[in-house]
């Protein structure tokens, strides 16, 4: 037993495979692209606004629909119901999430030039706890705008969650939100990096016990 875990041990210590370097430095182009696009979008659809209203929330900023115009009605209605606005200023995350990705890539970059089986196993943890707490995150602060409503607001609505998924009938607003193309990309760099790591597990470890001198 002690051999086989001193065995695993010795071949996290091998370096990745030169084609997986490269591999890995063009999957940092996704994580920049994220920069690019929406990470999640919110759209609300009513009788009174047949062409809906839409909020898209990128890694660093609160963007609308209608050159804009559309987070400001957002917030308006909002007002209505007392629940706090969404903007720039209220999605603190937004402050930190932009240096998470350059470190993402720096991280990759330096582990497709001189990295090891186990720095990228690092790499991979470090991306799915990230990804996890940007959920996490996101579910607590849309938890807190439905349940943090001002009682003075001049329109009384019971504590809701908004929708983080799919589509939620609020009053007569119908509110869908998904993921947008950002996280798509920051998907498509995960899975990249997931495949990478179990390539190297089950080839990788088996050409390398192979190798071993048999005592």
């Amino acid at each position: 037993m002690s051999k086989t875990v001193d065995a695993f041990y010795r071949f996290l210590d091998e370096p990745i495979f030169p084609w997986a370097r490269v591999v890995l430095a063009l999957l940092t182009i996704f994580v920049g692209l994220s920069f690019t696009a929406p990470m999640w979008h919110i759209n609300m659809q009513a009788p009174q606004y047949p062409e809906g209203l839409d909020l898209y929330i990128y890694s660093y900023k609160v963007d609308g629909g209608n050159d804009g115009n559309d987070v400001q009605e957002i917030n308006t209605l909002n007002h209505y119901i007392g629940m706090a606005p969404l903007d720039r200023a209220s999605l603190t995350d937004l402050d930190w999430i932009p240096f998470l990705f350059v470190a993402m890539i720096i991280f990759a970059l330096r582990t497709a030039v001189i990295g090891k089986v186990s720095t990228m196993i690092d790499l991979l943890v470090m991306t799915t706890y990230a990804g996890l707490f940007g959920f996490g995150r996101l579910y607590y602060k849309l938890y807190t705008f439905g349940h943090n409503l001002d009682p003075r607001a001049p329109i009384a609505v019971d504590p809701f969650m908004p929708v983080m998924w799919g589509q939620k009938q609020i009053a007569n607003f119908l509110t869908a939100a998904n993921p947008g193309l950002g996280t798509v990309y920051i998907t498509v760099f995960a899975t990249g990096l997931t495949l990478l790591v179990l390539v190297h597990l089950f080839l990788g470890r088996r050409a390398h016990a192979s190798a071993q001198p048999v005592s």
